[in-house]
């Protein structure tokens, strides 16, 4: 699948709490993960 370069403007705490996934995504997998990889795994959640 191509990606596609948004820009968007979040609320504080949505960010906040996506930041706070993205914590515990990096502590779980010990690596760097990327918040673009948080927002898009989240909205496939949410969509399906």
């Amino acid at each position: 699948m191509k990606n596609l370069r948004v820009t968007i403007i979040l609320e504080a705490d949505l960010a906040k709490n996506l930041r706070n996934i993205q914590a515990k995504q990096i502590v779980k997998a010990q690596k760097s993960v990327s918040f673009s990889k948080v927002i898009n795994d989240t909205l496939h959640k949410g969509i399906k």
